[in-house]
């Protein structure tokens, strides 16, 4: 989450007008993230009671003509009992809505915190809860290509090009090779594809205790390799945020969790490896990018590119020869 749009308090009452939420009490900026301006939205409430609210504003990155689908899936996955937050429907049944020249969502306030340190305990949690999401995207029918997917790396590696290297001396390099050599070895057609959630974090994973009470931030949502949405998930729950430390429990809780319900065949096991580097290229590439584009003004926090080099170095460390 983050904010790049400003707007002012005015603008937003008049927008919770189109709702029946009450009036507007507080509204914050959130910095953390890097993809849509978010706030949290506090109002009276329908009864007069008090509710909260995420009020996020699709940035560029984010496709105007995705939203439905997005809300489609967090529609079809809170109609299965999963812990999602859906958008709130206008007064007239919207959903998607423009405020400040974006298109924008008022979207339910689930309880819980996201993580720093997950426990293997809470891994354990929410790899089954992913897994559960796997399981109730099986009547999912509408499809999205994954924008952030194989096909994108190579063109987003040649639009960072030699920039790379500003970030860390051979970076260009170790990516160059790292893409070629993984996806040689990718193969798409020989595993089960469904809707992926794509960016399930830890901080995208809301938790009271070990139990998971909400799954946020569906906007790389996408239909591709369900186990690849398992290698993501374990290579950002895994290791500390600096990608240096890896914590072994917490990656087999995280595939004991999901392997309670879907446990993963002698292929899927074999390529793994090949699947978690893709993750680590794929966040690398997109977080290099970032850092190199970040507006000096914006209200948000660069995540270092770095962290999933040292994590693809862990996983295939005979890809990375220089930077780490």
């Amino acid at each position: 989450m983050a904010v790049y749009t400003q707007v002012p308090a005015e603008t937003l009452a008049a927008f919770l007008e189109r709702y029946d939420v009450g009036t507007l009490v507080a509204a914050k900026g959130i910095a953390e993230g890097v993809e849509n301006s978010n706030y949290l939205v506090d109002t009276t409430g329908a009864d007069g009671t008090g509710a909260r609210f995420i009020l996020t504003l699709y940035e560029k990155r984010v496709d105007a003509a995705d939203l439905p689908f997005f809300m489609a899936l967090l529609d079809h996955l809170a109609d299965k009992g999963l812990p999602v937050p859906p958008a709130v429907k206008d007064r007239e049944g919207r959903e998607i809505q423009e405020l400040a020249g974006r298109p924008a969502c008022l979207i339910r306030f689930l309880p819980g915190v996201s993580l720093s340190h997950p426990t293997p305990a809470q891994a354990l949690a929410a790899g089954r809860a992913m897994a559960d999401m796997h399981a109730a995207v099986a009547d999912f029918t509408p499809t999205r290509a994954n924008s952030m997917g194989m096909a994108s790396w190579q063109p987003l590696f040649e639009r960072c090009g030699r920039s790379l290297d500003e970030i860390a001396p051979g970076l260009h390099d170790d990516l160059g090779f790292a893409i070629d050599a993984v996806t040689a070895a990718w193969r798409p057609d020989d595993f089960d594809h469904v809707a992926i959630h794509a960016d399930l974090f830890p901080d995208n994973v809301l938790m009271l205790g070990d139990k998971v009470t909400g799954l946020i931030d569906f906007y790389f949502a996408c239909t591709d390799i369900r186990v690849y949405d398992l290698a993501i998930m374990h290579s950002a729950w895994s290791f500390d945020t600096t990608g240096r430390h890896h914590d072994a429990a917490v990656g087999d809780g995280l595939l004991r969790g999901y392997e309670s319900r879907f446990p993963l065949s002698p292929f899927e096991q074999a390529q793994f490896r090949n699947l978690a580097s893709g993750a680590c290229i794929r966040f690398a590439l997109s977080r290099a990018w970032d850092w190199l584009n970040t507006p000096a003004d914006a209200l948000v926090t660069r995540k270092d590119p770095l962290a999933y080099v040292r994590r693809l170095a862990h996983y295939a460390p005979e890809l990375v020869r220089h930077a780490r």
